[in-house]
């Protein structure tokens, strides 16, 4: 006795996030994640898995320009962001986006 259902090969799961800025679903791997360190500063999580609490965005600069811009990552992550650390992700979006 053969079930069908048992002899398909399982999907496996793609977990998902929502970039805080322009508020589309997309693939965890698409998105760029960011953490508050224990500091309070504001990180670029490359891994994914610094503890803290976390944002995603999109690798767009107009994701990030409005983030920045609105407070939205400050509110995202329960923080105030300096401009030393202000400039830093600004930095970040500029020289990743000159590697693409």
């Amino acid at each position: 006795m053969t079930i069908l259902w048992m002899m398909r090969p399982k999907s496996k799961h793609l977990p998902q996030r929502t970039c805080i800025a322009c508020q589309q679903i997309k693939e965890k791997k698409a998105l760029i994640r960011l953490v508050r360190a224990e500091n309070g500063v504001a990180e670029v999580d490359i891994s994914g898995k610094k503890p803290g609490r976390g944002a995603y965005l999109c690798p767009k600069k107009v994701c990030w320009e409005l983030v920045l811009k609105k407070n939205r990552l400050e509110y995202a992550l329960r923080t105030k962001l300096s401009d030393d650390n202000r400039q830093i992700l600004i930095e970040y979006i500029h020289n990743l986006l000159e590697e693409s």
